[in-house]
């Protein structure tokens, strides 16, 4: 044991003397692999930061969260989003009535606008809605109240804000009360709801401004459909038996007969996570593949220099099975060599993939996280890569003939 222990180190210092004997040549070798160890770091706190903020938002809508969209068709075989229009506020109204795994309903339109408050304008995304959204998205106000049910019956123009649209129409000033106009109909803002943040794709969530759905329909829009309708099941293990209920319920009221397919369309929360979870794996998977190529190019890099260092170095092979050494010596010495300049690349690559994922969180915003499977795959991989290719010249110097070597020039 303490034998084979001091020929392993020896057959190391060895290799390292090898590696630092041609410090330049051991840096370009080892670039490959620095750069795809760095990529695969990178891209992996790249897809598990976006996995983990898309599994945060999607469970800020609250656990039980169903969208109903209108006018779901067959393309090609797969149900796809269209534009016809198919929902309406009584079908709201009739899935709060009469779904009794439904908790809250929220009828939904969506615009997008420009806002003026005084001296001030902003662009943003208006959302009609009803008393049960803050509920519906677990979202609580900062400042304020929000809209009354009695003030959605009338179609009052009140207006509550997000953070980003109160900072920006209302610098300094506190928005309550004051007067906004969308599309020169006057609203009062009754309310500022709290701070959320930017989504998993990195868009503003507080950049958005609730009113009631009757008054931007009627007042704004002109318009009776709906864009959406949002629903709360009354527990995690009802979801499935709400969707059923509203299911049978909208293809009822829509008149659909058996056998036709839905005007409507249905996601639940799970669906939902795992719609966007999917994409992130695709996504992690395309970029991995990129890296993956690094590290393979990488490989041929280092098999191509050891086989130039065992060319280079016949006669001192020669001279080592001379004087004794056997041939897994000298199989050992230069596999040790390539598995240790893939290491080197692979802690370089690491560092390099560490910091270059603090820089894109820092420039682009893109929340990251790098985590240990990452790290761990990716340099076990670097080491395989070491073993992989470097065995073959391993393999060659180990089969040379001492006397030919000994000849060699």
């Amino acid at each position: 044991m303490k034998i084979g222990l001091i020929r392993a180190t020896s057959i190391l210092k060895v290799g390292l003397r090898a590696i630092l004997r041609n410090p330049m040549r051991s840096a370009l070798t080892i670039l490959g692999i620095v750069i795809g160890v760095g990529c695969v770091i990178a891209m992996g706190a790249v897809g598990s930061g976006a996995s983990q903020s898309i599994q945060s938002n999607i469970s800020s809508l609250g656990a039980n969260f169903i969208m109903v969209y209108p006018g779901a068709v067959t393309q090609g075989g797969a149900r796809v989003f269209a534009s016809r229009p198919s929902l309406t506020p009584d079908d709201a109204a009739a899935i709060k009535a009469e779904c009794a795994s439904v908790a809250y309903v929220s009828p939904g339109v969506r615009m997008a606008a420009p806002i003026v408050a005084g001296e001030y304008n902003w662009s943003t995304e208006v959302n009609g809605a009803d008393v049960d959204w803050p509920y519906i998205r677990a979202w609580n106000l900062d400042r304020g109240v929000f809209f009354s049910e009695a003030e959605v019956r009338a179609g009052t123009k009140v207006a509550v804000l997000g953070d980003s649209v109160a900072d920006n129409l209302f610098p300094g000033d506190d928005p309550l009360g004051a007067i906004i106009r969308i599309r020169n109909v006057p609203f009062k803002v009754v309310g500022v709801l709290e701070r959320k943040g930017g989504s998993t794709m990195g868009q503003d969530q507080d950049d958005q401004v609730v009113v009631p759905y009757t008054t931007l329909m009627k007042r704004v829009l002109g318009r009776d459909r709906l864009n959406l309708i949002q629903v709360t099941a009354r527990s995690p293990d009802r979801i499935g038996e709400a969707m059923q209920e509203i299911g049978t319920l909208l293809r009822q009221r829509h008149r659909i007969a058996r056998g036709e397919d839905d005007d409507f369309m249905m996601r639940s929360q799970e669906e939902i996570a795992a719609t966007a979870q999917e994409t992130t794996r695709t996504l992690s998977l395309l970029l991995g593949s990129v890296a993956a190529i690094s590290l393979l190019v990488g490989g041929i890099g280092i098999m191509n220099i050891m086989l130039v260092s065992v060319s280079e170095r016949t006669r001192e092979i020669g001279i080592r099975m001379a004087v004794g050494a056997k041939a897994r010596h000298v199989l050992g010495q230069f596999l040790l060599e390539a598995i240790v300049l893939s290491i080197v690349g692979g802690a370089i690559g690491v560092a390099l993939g560490v910091a270059a994922s603090r820089l894109i969180a820092a420039i682009a915003g893109w929340p990251v996280a790098v985590t240990v499977p990452s790290v761990a795959v990716a340099f076990g991989f670097a080491a395989f890569v070491g073993v992989f290719f470097g065995w073959y010249p391993a393999r060659k110097a180990a089969r040379l003939d001492p006397i030919e070597a000994l000849r060699h020039e």
